[in-house]
Parts: C-alpha cells; structure tokens; sequence
C-alpha cells in the first residue's frame, strides 16, 4: 500500500489540530478541565443548597467540580453519606450528628463549620411575645438535639423552665416549670411549617422556615430567636471519617469558608441565617 503523500497529510493534521484547540478553548471557558475532580454533595434545599451552589463556582477554580444532590429529610443524608452514594453532605449540626452516627454507629465525622441558621419562635397569629396567651399550643421538632435547642430557646425567653442539668440532651419530661401552661407538641420539623397556621406558635428550623416562605409563602413573626454567640449549632460539612483530608474535600471547605460565600449568605437571609466561619 503507497503511503499518503504529504500534501494529504497536511491539511489531515492541520484540521486534528483545529480541533483539538476547540476542545481546549471549550473546556477553559467552562472552567473545567481533564483534572477536574467531581464531588457529590448532599443537601437540604435552603438554604443549603444555595449557599452549596454558590461555593460551587469557587471550587471550581480549584479543580473541584460539586454536584448537589437535594434531600427533604434530616436521615437520607446521613444514610447515603454512609453507603458511599456521596463524598460528602450539607444540612445538620455536629450534636445531630454526632447522635445521629453514635446511634447507628456510622463513622461519620465534620470536615468545617459553614454556617448557623438560629432557631425562632414563629407565630402567624401574633406579633409579640408579650401577646402568646395562656394554654397557647407551640410545636417543638421532634429530633432529640433539635428539641433540646428549642427548649432552651424558650427558657430563655422566660416561658419555661428546666431542671437542674439538663441540657443537649433535655426533653419536655425536663420541664419543671410552665408559667403560661404552654401546650408542648413534637412535630416532624419538615411539617411544623405547614402546621403553623393550626397552632399559636412554632420553634422552628431555618432551614425549613425559608424553605416554607419560599414556596408556601409563608407569613409568619418572629417572637424569639437564639443567639448566634458561641452558639454551637453551627451547620457543618460532614463527610466520612478520615475523608477531611481528602484534597477535593478541603479545596470545598476551602470554598465554603471563601469571602464570596459569605457576602452570599449576610446580603441574602437578612440574620436568618450568619456565618459559622
């Protein structure tokens, strides 16, 4: 067989070279390349998967593509995290997982706080604290950590009181005063805000108050709500234990800590959510 003159192979090569240099140009202007890592993270909606997005664009100046996997629930994360389904999630406070993983005995572990949503007390039916009459029923979330935060909340706004020592792990059998005889109901926390307007007031999540007034357009006070100082619910990026010093791991972390993610968070939640970093 003759072998192909030179005057075949050039334009052959100039057009393979073409081409090749599209294919570079398209992957700079992505912002990704052939050594880009991808990390699947997973996330409550709101706001942690806004703030994840916003992160994401910051990571991927550092080679770290992050694809958000949305969950609805506090127990699929962890579960999924677990079982290898994801690098990573976005969505609890270290004593829920700490619970959550000493409880199933998963090797599950924080790899940097990111941010804090402080618990409220929400009412559509009042606007002051002043007004919650007598007997006013006000659900708690009925996860163990969550509880205790909430009852804490409302002992120190002076409507119950707790006994002596009881603390992250304190439950409504720890009431031992209850001035106004508030109607203490557990609730699933993805439901209190669609309970809200059923009963005088709730202690709710961030993250699934903002979820609710975004799609439910919820209109609802805040009577109350917890300290962001030295307060020790920030929310944190979890992943499994001896995973923190994964590279794509920290250049996430790394992201989340980045100057652009916290204008993100304080110019768009208005305190309903600060930064844990």
């Amino acid at each position: 067989m003759k072998s192909p003159s030179r005057s075949l192979l050039t334009p052959l090569l100039l057009a393979v070279s073409v081409l090749l240099a599209a294919c570079q140009k398209q992957e700079a202007s992505s912002g990704e390349s052939s050594k880009t890592r991808a990390l699947k993270v997973g996330v409550n909606p709101v706001p942690h998967g806004d703030i994840l997005r916003a992160a994401a664009a910051v990571a991927l100046r550092d080679g770290v593509r992050v694809e958000v996997v949305e969950f609805t629930d506090y127990i699929q994360p962890n579960i999924a995290l677990a079982e290898g389904d994801l690098d990573a999630n976005y969505f609890q406070h270290v004593p829920y997982l700490e619970r959550f993983a000493g409880d199933r005995k998963l090797a599950l572990t924080s790899a940097g706080a990111v941010h804090l949503e402080p618990l409220a007390l929400y009412s559509t039916k009042f606007s002051q604290l002043a007004e919650l009459p007598e007997g006013s029923q006000v659900t708690l979330p009925a996860d163990p950590s969550n509880l205790a935060r909430a009852l804490r909340l409302l002992e120190a706004q002076g409507l119950l009181r707790l006994s002596d020592g009881a603390g992250a792990t304190a439950t409504v059998k720890d009431v031992v005063g209850n001035p106004r005889k508030l109607d203490l109901r557990e609730i699933d926390a993805e439901q209190q805000p669609r309970t809200l307007e059923d009963v005088a007031a709730a202690v709710i999540n961030g993250n699934y108050f903002l979820e609710a007034q975004k799609h439910l357009r919820l209109d609802a006070k805040v009577l109350a709500r917890e300290s962001a100082k030295q307060n020790p619910y920030a929310n944190v990026l979890a992943v499994r234990r001896g995973d923190e010093a994964r590279p794509e791991v920290q250049a996430l972390v790394k992201a989340l800590h980045s100057e652009e993610v916290r204008q993100h968070i304080e110019s768009r939640y208005a305190g309903a959510v600060v930064p844990a970093f």
